[in-house]
């Protein structure tokens, strides 16, 4: 499926174009693999230790663009050969770490020499403008791409993405180490109440499996998961890629 998608998109374009490595895959290597011998122009690697995959990927001429949550890990990669790091906040939607966007912008930026993307919680002109003010290169945007006229998504979750209101996301997992931001359902009432009272790993690992795919794909925004970030005052339209676009940087 990954190498059909890659050749699609190099017949859809001629532009470089990446690819995200989920890092905690069962199949890791054979996605690392593929990556390689498809020869896209950049990955970023997320959810896991990407340095044991920087140098192979440099080796095949694939710039390494790791996701980091705190200092410690954006000095190991930066050692290990990444060209720029995604710098994300728990503010983001889906796995989270457990520092908010200011203040690992405060904290990596002056230490590091490599340029650095901001992420989780960037909707809008706003805070475009903040994480350049902060010292960033760029920003990664999620949650606001749910809302384009292009995303796959089902319709179901771009609609309670819009009629959700500031206080409606939750995080899943969290005393566990595998924070998982989304909106508040009945999966998730259900979920934290396990997490907060036995804490049954087995039980919470049965439950949150498939829950992305039953929200995204099959349009379940119930026993699903909807992974969003928190900015969910400013998600209220769809709009396409360009406008999106055209309006954070006009």
């Amino acid at each position: 499926w990954l190498r059909d998608e890659i050749r699609m998109t190099k017949k859809l374009t001629d532009k470089p174009f990446g690819v995200n490595i989920m890092l905690m895959a069962d199949n890791i290597d054979e996605i690392v693999e593929v990556v390689c011998v498809e020869g896209i122009k950049f990955a970023t690697l997320g959810a896991g230790n990407p340095v044991p995959y920087i140098s192979k990927l440099k080796d095949h001429g694939i710039l390494p663009i790791p996701v980091v949550p705190n200092l410690r890990l954006a000095k190991k990669v930066e050692n290990a050969g990444a060209v720029a790091i995604v710098v994300e906040g728990m503010e983001a939607g889906g796995h989270i770490g457990t520092q908010t966007t200011m203040a690992l912008l405060t904290n990596i930026i002056p230490q590091i020499k490599i340029p650095v993307v901001a992420a989780g919680g960037i909707v809008d002109k706003r805070g475009y403008n903040a994480a350049m003010i902060m010292g960033a290169s760029g920003v990664q945007m999620g949650s606001r791409f749910l809302l384009s006229e292009e995303c796959v998504v089902h319709h179901n979750v771009k609609e309670a993405i819009i009629k959700a209101t500031d206080t409606d996301s939750i995080v899943t997992g969290f005393t566990k180490g595998h924070g998982v931001r989304g909106l508040k359902n009945k999966f998730t009432k259900r979920y934290l109440e396990i997490e907060l009272s036995c804490g049954d790993r087995e039980e919470m690992s049965r439950m949150s499996k498939g829950t992305a795919k039953a929200a995204a794909i099959d349009g379940d925004i119930e026993t699903g998961l909807v992974q969003v970030g928190q900015s969910l005052g400013q998600l209220n339209h769809i709009m396409s890629c360009k406008d999106i676009i055209k309006e954070l940087i006009d």
